[in-house]
């Protein structure tokens, strides 16, 4: 069952072409009788664990679909095509979810052995078209892995290089590193068969066996001791060796090559499981804990505010940026620094910062009337939180709105600094008055002059009225050195404003999100308390995994411990 859980087990995959004797060869293992009939009778991967079990009375059961089904001997063929019909549907069809079949019995082989369906190329009446595409991506998904030894039934009356098993099984296992061959239906085309196994052009690289089918109403007692004198006697069947011949010289080679994998492969196994476990385990500590009360849940939801708390502080208030060192959208405060320095950038580049424009023309017009400046962890609890900050969010905006607009109202009713460095900024601008002054009295000069600050100022009009220019030239630049004062002054508030909304953010804000959240019934805590069908679902499949993973280590390290032993004693 450890399987499931992604964690590849050594498996004997039996797979063989239609007709080629794989449920005769299963039964002799078994010593049971299987579902037979015209087309495929193995529609399902039939997982068969064999466990030879000291006892006159056999134990045979299934297991599929989370469900256990006994039967016996006579009745076990049709309680296999009853849950076949269970899992794959009535019709002809094929299913890739495994039936397992468990035969307890005196005398068989310790084996796990899985069945897959016969390979045909052909449906017949009542198969999917597909049924072949279906099959082969069955047994490829099967014999694939490198820890599958594939069993591949032959018959002894075809070219094995003609056989699609022999092609799926070298597409895995070109050299045939992990295959065994038993070759079925010995006694129906003796003629070559020794030269076939022994030359081996198909490549098999654990051997051959040869069988004889089990006929008729024979007890398979009788069969092997047919199958005995048949190897030992018959003309050409004879000179085939002993040890590659016989139902229990099978039995005998797929116990020690099976014991051989396993014991290869249970390092790499016990560390995956251990992995797998790991993982698993850290997972479910990294899930919300599933509380059972209020108090529980009003501790935890307590942390997770002073957490939340302590990391808002630090960003946003102290430029303590360690938690996010690499997320540069967390660094608050040298964020907010840039965004100010953007927002001033703006408002120097608005309309009203356009001095060029229009030159003097209003200040002429006006004389001396002055100016009007305008500016143009729990996920029960994410909704709720999410909805808290968001309502806390759009106050703290409509304060911020507020603000600004309040500022800029007292901006407009009052022309007002004591500023030192408006006084610097228009002896500055003033200093450009006499090189003025000179290109407006003297129609020689160009039209146009480049004011330092200011930009390209036309002259064409302003020659017009040139008796006004010196007056209006200081108006301007008192206007220029006082806008310039007013943008500066309004970052600044802004900024002010901001760091003193964040530290109320931290303190008040949080102390009404928690309020929301848990409101005054304590319903946020109820909702903490209440996992949802997927955090459950989730929670309940890791606790099951970690069962299992925890109950294979075990089984595994019992294993070890007796090959340990044995070594130990030999």
């Amino acid at each position: 069952m450890v399987m499931k859980e992604g964690i590849q087990l050594p498996t004997i995959v039996v797979v063989g072409d239609q007709s080629s004797g794989k449920s005769s060869v299963l039964e002799s293992l078994a010593r049971i009788s299987l579902p037979r009939g015209q087309g495929i009778c193995t529609r399902v991967p039939l997982i068969m664990r064999l466990q030879n079990h000291p006892s006159d009375q056999p134990r045979l059961y299934l297991e599929f679909n989370g469900k256990v089904v006994h039967s016996d001997e006579e009745n076990i063929a049709e309680a296999i095509v009853a849950a076949t019909n269970e899992i794959a549907g009535g019709g002809k069809g094929i299913s890739n979810t495994p039936l397992t079949l468990v035969v307890k019995k005196d005398g068989v082989p310790d084996l796990t052995m899985v069945d897959l369906p016969g390979i045909t190329r052909v449906p017949v009446h009542g198969q999917p078209e597909n049924i072949y595409e279906q099959v082969s991506g069955m047994i490829m998904e099967y014999i694939r892995p490198e820890e599958s030894i594939i069993l591949n039934v032959l018959s002894a009356t075809v070219d094995f290089s003609t056989c699609e098993s022999i092609r799926m099984s070298q597409m895995v296992d070109k050299n045939g590193e992990r295959t065994l061959a038993v070759v079925t239906k010995s006694d129906k085309n003796p003629e070559g068969l020794l030269e076939k196994v022994t030359a081996d052009d198909v490549n098999i690289g654990l051997g051959y066996v040869c069988v004889r089918n089990r006929i008729g109403d024979e007890t398979y007692e009788d069969a092997w001791v047919e199958e005995r004198r048949l190897f030992k006697t018959h003309l050409l069947l004879s000179k085939i060796d002993e040890s590659m011949v016989g139902v229990p010289v099978l039995a005998k080679r797929l116990m020690q090559i099976q014991a051989t994998i396993v014991a290869k492969c249970l390092p790499d196994i016990v560390n995956k499981t251990n992995q797998k476990l790991n993982v698993n385990v850290a997972q479910l500590q990294t899930m919300p804990k599933n509380l059972s009360s209020i108090a529980e849940a009003m501790t935890a939801f307590m942390q997770i505010m002073g957490s939340a708390k302590d990391s808002l502080r630090k960003i946003l208030l102290r430029g303590e940026f360690d938690e996010y060192s690499e997320d540069k959208e967390m660094h608050c405060t040298a964020r907010l620094a840039e965004m100010l320095d953007k927002y001033f950038d703006k408002l120097q580049k608005c309309r009203e910062s356009d001095f060029a424009e229009d030159f003097l023309l209003e200040e002429l017009e006006c004389g001396v009337k002055g100016h009007d400046s305008t500016f143009g962890v729990y996920p029960q609890l994410q909704n709720a939180t999410r909805r808290a900050v968001q309502t806390l969010m759009e106050k703290v905006k409509e304060r911020a709105i507020g603000r600004v607009v309040e500022i800029i109202q007292m901006e407009k009713y009052a022309d007002f600094t004591c500023n030192p460095e408006y006084m610097v900024e228009w002896t500055e601008l003033m200093e450009m008055q006499a090189e003025f002054i000179k290109s407006i009295d003297n129609p020689m000069e160009p039209s146009v002059l480049v004011l330092e600050g200011i930009g390209l100022v036309n002259l064409v009009k302003l020659r017009e009225r040139r008796h006004l220019a010196r007056q209006a030239f200081d108006l301007r630049m008192r206007m220029v050195a006082y806008w310039r004062t007013v943008l500066r002054r309004l970052v600044d508030t802004v900024a002010l404003h901001l760091l003193f909304t964040l530290q109320g953010l931290v303190n008040e804000g949080m102390v009404e999100v928690m309020s929301q959240v848990v409101g005054p019934q304590g319903g946020g805590l109820q909702m903490m308390m209440e996992e949802t069908p997927a955090v459950a679902a989730k929670r309940e499949k890791l606790k099951k995994s970690i069962s299992l993973l925890k109950e294979s280590k075990e089984v595994v390290a019992q294993i070890m411990d007796k090959v340990s032993t044995a070594d130990m004693e030999k």
